[in-house]
């Protein structure tokens, strides 16, 4: 197997943000204080590529990864068995990927990114390692303004804004109640008694008092906790013991706690933590140094972003509403019939399969559960270069999905078909892809602007 190291050119290696989206309230109120993860990542990692199809990633790392260089064993991806079948590289395959990544790189040095050729080119799939990938999604999500002059401001008021949002809100009272007694008392005075009202009291049963908000958080915190320990664990990037993993999950943590206190209609959803996933591991290890130490700050406000295109779908009480999940998979329904009703008819009438039963996991969580971690990087590539929006590209590769299985569908029982589609099959896909780009429109003409 034929394998290479990819480069990326100096000027493609830098990428800032833009402001959050819409979801986090009052955020662009907020100010001061400087922001970021102080993840430890070795810059310059490089991820050994492959042909896209059939390989799973693994991420190497022990308790002294801190305090040494990584290297190329620390990442690597290996051939896998399951999801992806196996496929040789070409000579002219590793020609033409060469040829896109030379492309990629370019369009991402340019003063002024055009927006339109770069969706063109990561809907074909963009190259792994060097930080295009990083640079290119933050584009994407809207993060990054088109024009590179304003990235550096960008970036700086943002990440300084993601550092006040945790410094506000993800301090217990007795760490407030602390930093402000150091500020009331004299150095090297006596210390004073403070006095405590019965609302910001520990015991205190009042909705409003501090504490009591604390001890909810604290319950959504475990919960958070309980997902990020799942997540992924055949990556040591994020399980395990390492020092590594540890402050994986750290950041991860407080990424989706301040998602949920800001968000208390919302809150944490279960699964919330598998769509973060794949943000936080290409935010970490971005080649550019100062990038990979500000991926927590950079990732929050990704994630805000692609959230606010499915949001909703996390809400129960709009579940039945014209934005809520059942519309969608009704949505789903209707692009399935429309480009083969025989197997639509199959599954709705015959073995009457409904879609909840597989396409809620599919659609929530975006298609995180259903492929390897590779696949999923390769897949969101499609998904974010969208021009319809995330949602409207998702609907088309659940459908295609469906399509690329039809045999073993429509001979299939509702037992044997819920099975598969639960545990969905090997597939290549980048025919997967092309299937699903090669659809009949979505006949409920949904947009949803990013």
């Amino acid at each position: 197997m034929l394998k290479g190291k990819l480069k990326l050119p100096e000027a493609a290696r830098r990428a800032f943000p833009d402001r959050l989206g819409s979801l986090v309230m009052g955020f662009d109120d907020k100010d001061d204080e400087n922001g970021g993860s102080d993840l430890v990542f070795g810059s310059g990692e490089e991820l050994e590529t492959f042909q896209p199809n059939g390989f799973g990633l693994d991420r190497e790392s022990d308790e002294d990864e801190e305090h040494k260089p990584s290297d190329d064993s620390d990442m690597r991806i290996r051939q896998r068995s399951d999801k992806d079948g196996a496929s040789s590289v070409s000579v002219s395959e590793i020609i033409a990927a060469d040829e896109k990544r030379s492309d990629i790189a370019f369009e991402l040095s340019q003063k002024e990114i055009n927006l339109e050729k770069l969706q063109r080119l990561a809907s074909l799939g963009l190259p792994d390692g060097g930080g295009l990938r990083a640079t290119a999604w933050k584009l994407l999500l809207g993060y990054l303004p088109a024009s590179r002059d304003l990235w550096e401001k960008e970036l700086t008021e943002n990440r300084l804004k993601y550092a006040k949002l945790k410094e506000e809100l993800l301090l217990s009272p007795v760490s407030i109640d602390a930093m402000e007694q150091d500020v009331d008392s004299p150095a090297d005075g006596p210390l004073t008694r403070q006095e405590i009202s019965q609302e910001d009291h520990p015991l205190s049963l009042g909705k409003a008092s501090a504490w009591h908000k604390y001890f909810q958080d604290t319950e959504i915190a475990e919960q958070i906790d309980r997902d990020l320990q799942r997540t992924h664990p055949d990556l040591k990037f994020f399980s395990g013991d390492s020092s590594l993993s540890r402050k994986n999950r750290e950041a991860m943590r407080s990424i989706l706690l301040l998602f949920a206190k800001l968000n208390p209609a919302i809150r944490y959803v279960q699964g919330m933590n598998e769509v973060l996933a794949p943000i936080y591991y290409i935010f970490s290890t971005d080649t550019d140094e100062q990038n990979a130490e500000n991926a927590e700050a950079d990732s929050f406000c990704c994630f805000v972003r692609l959230l606010s295109d499915s949001v909703d779908h996390f809400c129960q009480q709009l579940d039945n509403s014209s934005v809520g999940i059942h519309s969608t998979l009704s949505r789903l329904v209707e692009l399935l019939k429309a480009n083969d009703e025989e197997l639509w008819r199959h599954l709705e009438f015959t073995t009457k399969v409904n879609p909840q039963f597989y396409a809620f996991r599919w659609i929530t969580l975006l298609l995180t559960q259903e492929f390897n971690f590779h696949s999923i990087m390769r897949i969101w590539d499609t998904l974010l270069s969208n021009t319809f929006g995330v949602q409207e590209m998702l609907l088309r590769v659940c459908c295609a999905m469906l399509l690329c299985i039809k045999s073993r569908l429509l001979s299939g029982d509702f037992a044997a078909n819920l099975k598969l589609l639960q545990h969905y099959p090997e597939i290549n896909i980048e025919h997967l892809l092309q299937v699903a780009q090669d659809l009949s429109p979505d006949t409920s003409s949904f947009r949803l602007s990013m």
